[in-house]
């Protein structure tokens, strides 16, 4: 058959996403592009692979059984890929990185440094996306390798298909607005609160199917309490900016407060909140030579993070 790589996974990811606009979200495509590719493959493989259900497409039984084999000829291109380059003498090729934003601004500026220097071989290509996106992105093969984020109180699912590696920890903070808490009563010179203080206070968090809001959401039960939300907020810098103008408190980690520099209070917690900075590859991709440099260049790389962020011009107190 006459087909090629990005053509079946197109296919795949289909499968995966459900819907032409999501595949090329994810591949980086545009739907014309996407839906160009599948033709393309209907054209090769001379059936019809979907069928139009109103405003949306399903996989015809064809497009099914093609998609289900084209997942495994991905899955040995990729093995290959691998095979080829561990008989190289030097560590060199293509890397597509998949990343959140906090980590696109944080970590990966002085990893790609790092790479420059050490393995100038090695190209990488870089895709910013949601968090919760990023291990379907790695298990589908649009990108080799990903940044991702892992909460203790709701863990992402161990697919045996992907290898999830702990590269940090970070515990998280209260961000309160600039003397919100230091007046409350019976909290004078208090140098720790707990989540249970903020019952009465609105709260900017990300939505509750997030892996993210679903953690603090468990921790604010844990202590007894629903948190009010009042602002839904998926992005840091808008967060820190609402808390900034006093609407409402959310939780923060030190590479969340390094995003915007922001007038605000920053206070511990008497509980242990964490989120785990992990880098996600495919199993049999882990010790491919260019994946398995870049991780050593990532874990450097956040190894080498100051332990607390120089505060500018004293905007942001932390109070310990």
């Amino acid at each position: 058959m006459d087909w090629t790589s990005a053509q079946l996974r197109s296919l795949v990811e289909l499968t995966r996403r459900g819907t032409i606009t999501a595949v090329a979200e994810a591949l980086g495509y545009t739907p014309g592009g996407v839906s160009q590719q599948i033709t393309a493959l209907e054209k090769a493989t001379g059936m019809q692979l979907l069928r139009r259900v109103g405003r949306r497409v399903e996989l015809t039984d064809a497009g099914a059984t093609l998609a289900l084999h084209a997942e495994r000829i991905l899955t040995t291109e990729a093995e290959a890929v691998e095979a080829l380059e561990r008989t190289r003498n030097e560590v060199s090729g293509t890397l597509r990185v998949g990343l959140f934003a906090t980590a696109a601004a944080e970590i990966l500026p002085p990893a790609l440094r790092q790479v420059r220097e050490t393995h100038p071989g090695v190209t990488v290509r870089s895709r910013d996306m949601d968090v919760d996106e990023v291990y379907d992105a790695v298990a589908g093969g649009s990108v080799d390798l990903a940044l991702g984020l892992d909460y203790p109180d709701v863990p992402i699912p161990r697919d045996p298909s992907l290898r999830v590696r702990e590269l940090s920890r970070e515990r998280f903070s209260l961000a309160v607005p600039t003397g919100a808490m230091s007046g409350r009563p019976g909290r004078p010179g208090r140098q720790k609160v707990s989540l249970a203080d903020t019952r009465d206070l609105g709260w900017i968090l990300p939505s509750a199917g997030s892996y993210y809001g679903r953690a603090v959401l468990t921790a604010c039960r844990r202590a007894g309490f629903e948190p009010q939300v009042l602002h839904e907020v998926t992005d840091t810098a808008a967060t820190l900016a609402l808390v900034e103008a006093g609407v409402g408190v959310s939780v923060v980690t030190e590479l969340m407060l390094r995003l915007r520099p922001s007038c605000l209070d920053v206070l511990e917690l008497h509980e242990t909140m964490e989120r785990h900075i992990v880098v996600v590859c495919r199993s049999f991709a882990e010790h491919r030579p260019t994946v398995a440099a870049l991780v050593d260049v990532l874990r450097t790389s956040v190894d080498r993070r100051p332990p607390e962020r120089q505060r500018q011009s004293g905007n942001t107190h932390l109070t310990r």
